[in-house]
């Protein structure tokens, strides 16, 4: 499947993919030794420089400030982390080494491109990763087989027909149902409510 078309996109991205699966792989014996630990020291690295940046805090100067106007970005009034800096589209892992004076060793692209996307879209997979905590939880939420969808108030007329056509076995299954909305969801919650206390 192309990732284009998977459901939770920023998770499931092509450059992420050996952080992701390796360590399975490892597991089943798919993955050597050697490459197994060439992974480890990939992710040491990139989980010690995020770290590093969310606890260096560049102070407003002259040469910060000038910097960043050059960089057509405002300036600084009070101490920022580099990592929120990172977080300003203008600006790139690459430019802030002229700021960074921490920085002290050369980090594989590989490594970079990983620090500077996790920063960057951060606030997005963070929201992302509580929505599949939120779907994982609608995937237990069973549908009895005989439900007539046409008797729930609150369904839209296509919800209807469609939960009607599919008998869903779980509000997940019906989350995924083309036609069937947010709010139709949230109508099969409440229903599922009432139906356990009666």
């Amino acid at each position: 499947m192309m990732t284009s078309r998977a459901e939770y996109r920023l998770l499931l991205r092509q450059d992420n993919a050996d952080l992701r699966l390796t360590e399975k792989g490892y597991r089943v014996g798919l993955i050597s030794e050697e490459r197994f630990k060439k992974f480890e020291e990939k992710k040491k690295q990139i989980n010690n420089e995020i770290e590093r940046l969310k606890n260096t805090v560049i102070k407003p100067s002259k040469k910060v400030n000038d910097f960043l106007v050059s960089h057509e970005t405002s300036k600084l009034e009070t101490g920022t982390k580099m990592s929120e800096l990172l977080k300003r589209t203008e600006l790139t892992y690459k430019d802030l080494a002229e700021i960074d004076e921490e920085r002290n060793i050369e980090l594989p692209k590989d490594v970079i491109r990983e620090v500077e996307i996790s920063l960057k879209y951060e606030g997005y997979i963070k929201m992302q990763e509580s929505q599949v905590i939120k779907f994982k939880k609608l995937e237990t939420r069973e549908l009895k087989e005989d439900i007539d969808y046409q008797k729930i108030s609150g369904l839209s007329l296509e919800a209807r027909q469609k939960l009607n056509k599919h008998k869903p076995s779980s509000v997940g299954q019906a989350s995924r149902i083309s036609g069937v909305s947010p709010a139709d969801i949230s109508v099969l919650l409440i229903y599922l409510e009432q139906q356990k206390r009666k």
